[in-house]
């Protein structure tokens, strides 16, 4: 019998049918009873009692059903308290029965309504039927969930209680039909003995496991292994086309249990994992509790997870400034759901507008700035100039004067290492905004400016990590700008918890930059996510190669080399060689953008960028006449300082 096509068990049957085939069982047990009390001598029962009598039981059943809600359970989910209820049920209707019967012996001199041999077999015969039928309905639906389920061959790969505790969630999961192949285990004096009657192997085993065993799903259950081990498990289990699952830490455990449901499949950030950063928590607490703290930029990829981060630390109050109302929103809920936190303002605006934004210093007055508004789209940004320096230069402006007017006591600014020898019109406006927010710090001033420089940051919005799944889930293509393309990434909340450690450590006037890690190369990251989602590369998806988009560098530039850098007391974040500027000069080549911007003309204001960063060399754009320029003017005089750019490309 194929189970699987029986509807019957895809859905809660209906109560008033659990009442009828209640019913029909009393039909077929007061029948049972009459046919065992007189040996099946159908002409030994006095019918016309019968046809008193039994009508008579049925109603009274019925009328202790619908007392009892005995139709009421789910069926398929009977336990011993739903039996429990049955016998109660049928054993105060059987009472009423047995009083019934003295009632009429007393009235009708010495006649019974109905003899009590047919009571009895009546009532063990309801009891036995009704508890049965749901026993047997029971153990049908599981037989075809069994049968119904994805079948999977599972290796776990760990054996100590996180090991034990996922196979116990395997085990009473109803949407897969798992067959635990094996546990693997580091110990070697468990290699080779059984858990619960499977066997355990050595790590060394997990390749040929893989292959021989058909493998479908790998379950990463130990709670002690290094982020080299975890990565190591994960690659062996890709190249041979096998998913890999892991069970969270245990502090997400509902209850000290576990559920199938929260053992989670391997996300591509897991891959780019390091090991995890030691943080000051005292030195940031220090800074953070009890302040009035502002986020710009609150309802993006880094300004939202900020947020997040800061009221772990109990501030007094956050300010959460951002123009885009629905992440906003987002975020709300985020804050009141997760973190029961209420100390928080909302204010839409932009930073762009001096007016809205004095107006919230006013009334909020902050005691520390992040700085995390901007514009970080390459390619958007390379063709409206104007709108970078609007936001990126302009806005850091607004905030980071109003951050000295009323008395702010750090401005951090977070920054991008798109600004290092800037080769796009998005990473030369950071450049320049940094070179503000310095120009900010001087001596004997209470406001402490400091920038953090960092590169591509996972799952952030515009990031290739969406745009990747997003084509993923379209059948492909992924689309890649170049085979040899490399990035720097860390995650959100690394990114922000070293801002936070950087704004802490800061004295001002200094550029923090950090520890990235290893580069990327992107094709290998559409790869591993397209082995991720379970399917094969060129077969299921295809990668195709696009070509650098407008300003877009092949390599991003080491930001942790030597000479390069001053290192601080923290081994992940270092401070950047590069050249002070006086505010006056500073202020005086950003208000020439005003001028500029007013013309419209997107070649002088990049060309006025280029004299403020003469390090800037556009990629890929059309912007690149501009360096053309300046390379033939050193070629005829040689080096030439910040005046002669200017004239020259006015």
């Amino acid at each position: 019998m194929n189970l699987s096509k029986i509807s019957v068990f895809d859905h809660n049957t209906p109560r008033w049918i659990v009442f009828l085939i209640d019913l029909l069982i009393g039909l077929a047990s007061i029948s049972a009873a009459y046919l065992l009390r007189f040996n099946f001598n159908l002409e030994s029962v006095n019918l016309s009692s019968a046809k008193f009598v039994i009508p008579l039981v049925l109603l009274v059943r019925a009328i202790s059903f619908l007392i009892g809600g005995t139709y009421a359970g789910i069926v398929r989910y009977t336990s011993a308290k739903d039996a429990e209820r049955i016998f109660m049920v049928i054993s105060l209707g059987s009472l009423l029965f047995v009083l019934t019967n003295g009632l009429s012996y007393y009235f009708l001199n010495g006649v019974y309504l109905l003899p009590f041999s047919i009571l009895i077999i009546e009532y063990i015969s309801m009891v036995f039927l009704m508890t049965s039928s749901r026993i047997i309905f029971k153990a049908l639906y599981f037989r075809y969930l069994t049968y119904s389920k994805i079948r999977e061959n599972i290796l776990i790969y760990g054996s100590d209680e996180f090991g034990i505790m996922a196979k116990h969630a395997l085990d009473s999961g109803k949407e897969v039909n798992s067959t635990i192949v094996g546990f693997i285990d580091h110990n070697n004096r468990k290699v080779g003995s059984k858990l619960e009657n499977i066997k355990i192997y050595s790590p060394n085993d997990l390749e040929k496991l893989l292959e021989k065993q058909e493998i479908d799903k790998v379950i990463i259950a130990k709670k002690d292994l290094s982020v080299e081990e975890r990565q190591d498990v994960i690659e062996k289990c890709l190249n041979k086309n096998v998913k890999v699952w892991e069970v969270p830490k245990f502090e997400s455990w509902v209850n000290g249990e576990l559920s199938v449901k929260q053992i989670r499949a391997i996300k591509i950030e897991d891959l780019l994992e390091r090991e995890p950063i030691k943080l000051d928590w005292d030195e940031i607490d220090s800074q953070v509790r009890g302040k009035t703290v502002l986020v710009t930029g609150a309802a993006g990829s880094i300004g939202s997870e900020m947020v997040r981060q800061v009221a772990r630390f109990r501030p007094k109050s956050i300010i959460l400034f951002d123009q885009a109302e629905s992440p906003l929103y987002d975020i709300e809920l985020s804050l009141k759901e997760e973190f029961n936190f209420y100390d928080f303002e909302i204010v839409i605006g932009d930073v762009r507008d001096l007016e809205r934004t004095r107006k919230m210093f006013e009334i909020f007055k902050p005691q520390l700035v992040y700085h995390a508004a901007a514009y970080k789209h390459v390619p958007m940004m390379e063709n409206n100039p104007s709108e970078a320096i609007k936001t990126n230069v302009f806005g850091t402006r607004n905030i980071a004067d109003l951050s000295l007017e009323y008395g702010v006591e750090r401005f951090v600014m977070v920054s991008t290492d798109k600004a290092v020898n800037p080769t796009n019109v998005m990473g030369a406006s950071k450049r320049i905004a940094e070179i503000y927010t310095q120009s900010m710090n001087f001596p004997g001033g209470q406001t402490h400016f400091i920038t953090t420089r960092f590169g591509n940051v996972l799952g952030s919005n515009g990031s290739v990590i969406p745009r990747f799944k997003s084509q993923i889930e379209k059948g492909g293509p992924i689309t890649v700008t170049h085979p040899d393309i490399t990035r720097y990434f860390m995650t959100i909340p690394e990114a922000c918890q070293l801002v936070m450690q950087a704004g802490a450590i800061g004295k001002g006037g200094k550029i923090f930059i950090f520890d990235m890690g290893r580069s990327v190369k992107i094709v290998d990251l559409a790869y591993k996510m397209i082995k991720l989602s379970g399917l094969k590369v060129g077969v299921d998806v295809n990668v195709q190669f696009t070509g650098l988009r407008p300003g877009e560098k092949l390599y991003e530039e080491l930001l942790n080399v030597k000479e390069n850098t001053v290192p601080t007391k923290h081994p992940r974040i270092m401070i950047a060689k590069v050249r002070a500027y006086e505010r006056e000069e500073v202020e005086l080549l950003i208000n020439h953008f005003c001028e500029l911007i007013d013309e419209n003309d997107n070649f002088k204001i990049v060309a006025h960028m280029k004299a403020i960063v003469p390090e800037f060399k556009s990629m890929n754009s059309i912007y690149e006449q501009l360096d053309a320029k300046i390379i033939r003017r050193k070629e005829q005089i040689g080096l030439i300082d910040l005046a002669e750019i200017k004239e020259m490309l006015r």
